[in-house]
């Protein structure tokens, strides 16, 4: 559905309003809103989901924008925490989906007790929601646990190929993987088992970005399927991050991942530190943006007391396509004032 939509949009847009050119220079939200995931409404609002933050603190941050480049900080969509998790932090990585009349909110979480064997590691999290500013609210018990922070950077995708509803997963020095869901999108398929799409890769080299990988996104393309995927350190004094891109096709693989430095799609600059984690979705003329978190090298921290690099801001970029592969202009966040998307309303 994520997909299907913008396309559905787009058949209507000569019934629609063009909206005035636009232009734009990053960043587009200028306060700590990680690991960004944007959806279009069928009212043509863009609703762009974040890990917890904010102030005063929001269990999942949300903000709504009619053009991409403008955005209203919404309340807090998960504004009471699940039963399993009420004493904790560590709301991670949403992403929304539409599911009939419904809205889908996949995130993860740390539960308030060991779950199982999982010695307390994070869950993947799923809530639902009438409209897609919310307020969701937890199925009651998590979708998945395990050790350490593997569970992590849920992406749920409706494959057009077949039907299927996949989730797509995975950090913790482990690889991306994808299972089928159910048709409640609230469980996985039965008989389904998770498949290992990006694995990392083991090296002592400190230039390489896929010592772990995490973030997925994916998007169809010329009936290829174009796996986004980020790594190896988000954040902090030692933040090494950077956005990379595989494909195939099919939604489960298996996926070409070309080497370094040709399976980058954006890197650090003098003033972007650790770009990554991103989205992706196109406008009324057919371009495809992607939306990312960055941190800002002349502020990187919201406070004093907070370690450097963990202000995490909200960057948009026009996609490239070269040869069948995406990237940004350079391969880096731009800073200087940029055409804006194309919108019609």
């Amino acid at each position: 559905m994520k997909d299907i939509l913008p396309g559905l949009l787009l058949l209507l847009s000569a019934c629609a309003t063009v909206s005035p050119p636009v232009t734009y220079q990053n960043p587009v939200i200028d306060q700590d809103f990680p690991d960004p995931a944007v959806v279009r409404a069928p009212d043509r609002s863009f609703y762009v989901y974040a890990t917890q933050g904010g102030d005063p603190m929001r269990n999942i941050q949300a903000a709504r924008s009619s053009d991409l480049v403008s955005w209203t900080q919404l309340p807090d969509v998960l504004p009471v925490k699940p039963r399993w998790a009420s004493r904790t932090q560590d709301f991670w990585a949403p992403d929304v989906i539409r599911r009939g009349a419904k809205w889908l909110l996949y995130y993860s979480a740390k539960p308030d007790a060991a779950l199982s064997d999982d010695k307390r590691g994070l869950c993947l999290a799923v809530a639902s929601a009438d409209r897609p500013e919310g307020p969701f609210t937890d199925m009651g018990k998590p979708l998945l646990c395990g050790q350490g922070f593997v569970n992590i950077d849920p992406f749920a995708f409706d494959d057009p190929a077949t039907g299927k509803t996949l989730l797509y997963w995975g950090s913790g020095f482990g690889p991306i993987k994808v299972q089928e869901l159910g048709a409640d999108g609230m469980s996985f398929a039965p008989g389904s088992t998770p498949v290992n799409l990006v694995p990392v890769v083991r090296t002592e080299d400190a230039r390489e970005y896929r010592r772990l990988v995490e973030g997925a996104w994916v998007t169809v393309r010329d009936g290829w399927y174009y796996l986004f995927f980020s790594g190896d350190n988000c954040c902090g004094p030692k933040a090494h991050y950077a956005t990379m891109v595989a494909r195939s096709r099919s939604a489960t693989g298996p996926f070409e991942v070309r080497t370094r430095p040709l399976y980058l799609v954006l890197e650090a600059n003098e003033r972007w530190v650790a770009p990554g984690h991103n989205s992706v979705i196109p406008d009324d003329a057919g371009s495809d943006w992607i939306l990312y978190h960055g941190v800002d090298a002349r502020r990187p921290r919201t406070r004093p007391t907070d370690d450097v690099n963990t202000r995490r801001v909200m960057l948009l970029d026009r996609l490239e396509w070269r040869d069948g592969w995406p990237e940004i202009a350079g391969k880096s966040p731009t800073s200087s004032s940029q055409p804006g998307p194309v919108v019609r309303r």
